[in-house]
């Protein structure tokens, strides 16, 4: 027997891994793949991963730890002759492939996964120029791009980010673990989150950052009617600094800071509405799974969220940072026949984003590409 084929993981964090694609790690060592894995962070358990590999990225494009990084995976590269490179999140690919750059001829095939550029036309010039430029240096060894919205497929095809781009419906969200509540889960989540009958409660689960803006939404609370709650569930280097901003905003009662959640089904059963302030998406998992237990969406009209939002149909789009449209689309939701429509428009437009539609689709991209290697 010959050596086992061998694929590489990379990305920013091991939790990014174990978040988004442990299914697709076990099915490659189901077919006789060796599956190995490097990230920052702290490494976790990954089913069907044989071996770790900690590198040290910093999330700073300029930092010199990306550039030892980069070395640090030639190297890997060059010792186990990688048959594949499974690539994800932005930086870790930039910097990944920046290393390919370098191996000449004898490479492994490199499939880069947008979860989502982090620009789009509305991005200030000078950004959207680097991370383009960093982008269009690094597509001669991008064999395999798969996007995730229309914007990014847009681009990548107008200024050839990749050989083959293949758009893709996302990762595959679990629509068996993701449904609607019946009354009595719903009843006994929200008496678990302290939520009274009589409030509507908007959940918005995401890292703090600036690109998340949790900020436009504490700052619309005051103008929201006394029964509404925000439930901010996540971890991230602004959350104290929006605590502070919820305290100063007289609204610190109404706003809930959780922290890490691993529970989230929790907190779309006792919710009524998904709101989104971010500055902009892949195909962003925590939309989809709000959609999936039947909560309508308010989202800012943003990439990622277009594809996934119909404005007055499954939820309502408003213009990011725009708190007085954001502030009206949630008036507009208070009401409980609406919601319900919106609701259930949203769980029936969510399905073809579920795990057993998307699985076979990127498997079999992942099969085609695997034997174009030579």
């Amino acid at each position: 027997m010959g050596a086992k084929k061998k694929v590489l993981y990379v990305a920013s964090t091991f939790g990014h891994l174990a978040t988004f694609h442990q299914p697709y790690m076990e099915w490659f060592a189901r077919q006789d793949w060796s599956v190995h894995a490097a990230a920052g962070g702290e490494p976790c358990k990954l089913e069907g991963v044989e071996r770790y590999l900690s590198i040290p990225f910093e999330k700073s494009m300029f930092s010199p730890k990306n550039l030892v990084a980069a070395r640090a995976l030639r190297q890997l590269m060059q010792k186990e002759h990688y048959r594949m490179l499974s690539l994800h999140t932005s930086l870790a690919a930039y910097f990944t492939r920046l290393a390919v750059l370098s191996m000449g001829k004898y490479r492994p095939v490199v499939m880069n996964t947008a979860h989502g550029y982090l620009f789009d036309r509305d991005t200030a010039r000078a950004k959207r120029t680097l991370l383009l430029a960093a982008e269009r240096m690094t597509a001669p060894v991008t064999d395999w791009l798969l996007t995730m919205n229309r914007q990014d497929t847009e681009i990548a095809r107008r200024y050839g980010l990749g050989k083959t781009i293949v758009p893709t419906n996302g990762m595959g969200v679990d629509l068996s673990r993701f449904i609607p509540p019946a009354p009595a889960e719903r009843e006994e989540a929200r008496a678990h989150l302290g939520i009274k009958p009589t409030e509507v409660a908007m959940v918005y689960a995401a890292e703090f950052s600036g690109r998340k803006n949790q900020a436009v939404l504490i700052e619309a609370m005051r103008d929201l009617p006394e029964n509404t709650v925000l439930l901010l569930p996540g971890r991230g280097e602004l959350r104290e600094q929006c605590r502070h901003l919820a305290g100063q905003a007289g609204v610190m009662e109404r706003v809930h800071f959780p922290g890490f959640v691993r529970d989230m089904e929790t907190y779309y059963r006792a919710a009524d509405i998904c709101v989104s302030a971010s500055r902009s998406e892949g195909l962003p998992f925590n939309v989809m799974e709000a959609m999936a237990c039947g909560l309508p969406v308010i989202a800012s009209d943003v990439k990622g969220h277009q594809d996934l939002v119909r404005s007055g149909e499954n939820g309502l789009l408003y213009p990011f940072g725009d708190k007085k449209t954001f502030v009206d689309a949630v008036k507009t939701l208070l009401e409980p026949g609406t919601r319900r429509s919106m609701g259930e428009n949203a769980r029936k437009s969510v399905q073809r984003f579920g795990m057993e539609t998307v699985f076979p689709e990127l498997t079999a991209i992942y099969e085609k590409a695997a034997k174009g290697f030579r």
